[in-house]
């Protein structure tokens, strides 16, 4: 199991690390099965411009997963100077080599380049980082498509918590961003349940959430849930990462913490996500997952289903 932040908490711990370890395990079980053809691996491309240290975490630790995995998996490090017209042709000879089935461009960009046509510029069947608007409106529309990867993963805990069935359910998602939040929403909507988008601009942000029996937090402010947002029972997925400083616990030290107060909702909610160990592990998972199902479809064959 995760080791969750110390509390005196009775909610159940959901363990982001292992059920991301059953999904990465079905992945290389459905890999060596499902070999997409003769000779042929799933294939992986991660871009990454300019040499900033947390996206050089995120793109090592997907690439190492990719390998381990028996991935074919490439890595394009372009220097932070790029301009978008180089960008672009990195991505379009990506698009055009039969053997890479998913591109990932890392996350935020230098400023001086635009995200935009970056992410439109990829295939949508193998944009499997899920932004591509094509995919984007095949998720709204319940149709087969990518799937932004944290929030599948968030389904797949949910489940994990509750059971297959989330038919009813009253849900809240804290934040509407296009990574996380809206296409979130769209999930939950597609699984059925009534589904409340809550923002900055919410009125009664507190009343909103205490309402939901399934509360996704992704808005990027720390500790900004706390125990009396929430409704006795309910299932919290915290999608927040913030590095706060430490100072207790040396000079120039920091913590790792989410969107929710961990040791107050813990005591009053039913389950919950520990940062770390919690939804960030599912985010790598669903990354690989989504290159084997881009490979399957690249040849036509029926791909796997997750969670």
């Amino acid at each position: 199991m995760a080791t969750a932040p110390s509390s005196s908490a009775d909610a159940r711990v959901i363990d982001g690390r292992a059920v991301a370890a059953g999904v990465t395990a079905q992945v290389a079980a459905e890999t060596v099965g499902r070999k997409p053809g003769a000779g042929i691996a799933p294939g992986l491309a991660v871009v990454l411009v300019g040499e900033a240290r947390g996206s050089q975490v995120y793109v090592g630790a997907k690439g190492r997963k990719a390998a381990e995995l028996g991935f074919h998996s490439i890595q394009k490090t372009l220097p932070a100077d790029t301009g978008q017209a180089r960008l672009l042709d990195v991505v379009a000879g990506l698009n055009e080599d039969p053997s890479i089935h998913g591109i990932l461009v890392q996350l935020p960009l230098p400023r001086h380049l635009d995200k935009t046509p970056v992410i439109e510029a990829i295939r949508p069947e193998k944009d499997v980082d899920g932004l591509h608007p094509v995919n984007a409106g095949l998720l709204l529309a319940g149709l087969p498509g990518m799937v932004p990867c944290t929030p599948a993963g968030c389904m797949i805990l949910i489940r994990h918590a509750l059971g297959p069935d989330l038919a009813g359910k009253r849900a809240v998602v804290i934040g509407r961003s296009v990574l996380v939040g809206k296409p979130m929403a769209s999930l939950l909507v597609n699984a059925d349940c009534t589904v409340t988008v809550a923002h900055s601009r919410t009125r009664d942000l507190a009343a909103t959430v205490r309402a939901a029996e399934i509360v996704v937090a992704a808005v990027g402010r720390a500790e900004m849930v706390r125990g009396d947002w929430i409704a006795p029972g309910a299932t919290v997925i915290d999608v927040g990462m913030i590095r706060l400083p430490a100072p207790e616990r040396g000079e120039g030290k920091t913590r790792l913490v989410g969107d929710v107060a961990y040791d107050e909702v813990a005591k009053v909610a039913g389950a919950i996500t520990p940062v770390p160990g919690g939804v960030g592990p599912m985010t790598i998972a669903m990354l690989m997952a989504n290159t084997l199902v881009a490979a399957c479809r690249s040849i036509g064959r029926d791909a796997p289903s997750f969670g």
